[in-house]
């Protein structure tokens, strides 16, 4: 299986009920996510952001999505995300 492709199959198990990637479709739990990475954190127009996400204000690239996703409440304390994270070895095995 390609990278693309598991990248895909993490992204329906672990962040598809409350994210959606699709331009121009409304924000579900947590942010439409389409167009986001290489923004800031608070970037998605008509998200309403807790303080800790905007006040952390990075950019997502790899390395800062990567260090959020292992653990998003260590990452920004505060933020509104209740996920466990993945750990970086779940995504190389998949």
């Amino acid at each position: 299986m390609g990278e693309v492709e598991k990248d895909k199959k993490i992204f329906v198990q672990k962040c598809a009920q409350c994210h959606i990637m699709e331009k121009r479709v409304k924000h579900k739990t947590g942010p439409n996510l389409h167009g986001q990475f290489e923004h800031k954190t608070d970037q998605a127009t008509g998200f309403s952001y807790t303080d800790a996400s905007k006040n952390k204000a990075i950019t997502w690239v790899e390395d800062t999505l990567m260090e959020y996703l292992e653990n998003p409440m260590k990452y920004i304390p505060g933020t509104k995300m209740i996920f466990t994270g993945i750990k970086r070895s779940q995504k190389e095995q998949h």
